[in-house]
């Protein structure tokens, strides 16, 4: 393997690591940057695709591993129920979504403009309930956060965060701002979104790899072995990085940098620059 395809792979694990816990799709970047470092779009890269964010939600279990063992039972339950929407509807739609969606860089680009309008409109819709939320999130400070969140709306988060099986929507968009309109605080539904994580990306790799059978070559396990330890470590510092951010800012610049981005990648590959 030359170092040019290992620095590839480097490169994938770091956008893969950065972005998974953004509300602006590391599957979007990662089918991009791919174009961009004129990977194919091979049954390898899919698979890689899906393998390597399974590495970013093993940053959360490393982050949160004791928080997570206090709280299993509590968090077990919820995590299920929010998870069941998400299993069935990937069963169902996984050949699609591999084999077409990850394809459409059309689908991605207007999934990326639309989702960041959409954040936008979802933000100004969130500022005008803030002096309720905010009595209400002062109150729950002292707790576990996630306790707010009843099992009703933990299935209505899981039906959010099934629309990100579309490339380009982002899965933690999809279900932070799902939670958001569903009243529950910010900390709390950004925290559950890392959380749910871990069961999404634990059963999308483990279908991906029952679906492959690992059949991979020597050279393409070092380069997933590069990714998975890459996305690793960055995502340590990407969640912290979210977590800070916050607390003093909403999620406007994610959004203007998702249309910005759409709107680049649909003139990009519309001519082929």
């Amino acid at each position: 393997m030359s170092i040019f395809f290992q620095i590839k792979a480097l490169i994938l694990g770091m956008v893969q690591g950065f972005t998974e816990f953004l509300p602006i799709s590391s599957t979007a970047h990662l089918l991009i940057f791919a174009k961009i470092l004129k990977l194919e779009l091979s049954d390898f890269i899919k698979s890689f695709i899906i393998i390597i964010q399974f590495a970013s939600i093993l940053a959360v279990v490393f982050l949160y591993w004791k928080k997570i063992i206090d709280n299993f039972f509590t968090y077990f339950k919820k995590l299920v129920i929010a998870f069941i929407p998400t299993a069935i509807l990937g069963l169902i739609f996984y050949k699609i979504v591999k084999n077409f969606l990850q394809e459409s860089f059309l689908i991605i680009s207007l999934s990326l403009f639309l989702g960041g309008v959409l954040m936008i409109i979802l933000e100004n819709y969130y500022y005008q309930k803030k002096q309720k939320t905010s009595v209400e999130n002062k109150k729950d400070s002292m707790l576990d956060p996630i306790k707010e969140i009843s099992y009703k709306k933990c299935f209505y988060i899981g039906l959010f965060q099934a629309i990100a099986m579309i490339p380009g929507v982002s899965r933690s968009a999809a279900t932070i701002f799902g939670g958001l309109f569903l009243g529950i605080s910010r900390k709390a539904i950004v925290e559950f979104s890392f959380l749910l994580a871990i069961p999404t990306m634990a059963a999308a790799t483990g279908l991906d790899l029952i679906k492959t059978g690992l059949s991979f070559q020597k050279n393409e396990v070092v380069f997933l072995i590069i990714g998975f330890l890459t996305s690793f470590i960055v995502a340590m510092f990407s969640i912290k990085f979210l977590l800070k951010f916050i607390k003093k800012s909403d999620f406007k610049p994610f959004a203007w940098y998702r249309i910005i981005i759409g709107l680049l990648t649909f003139l990009f590959f519309l001519f082929k620059l």
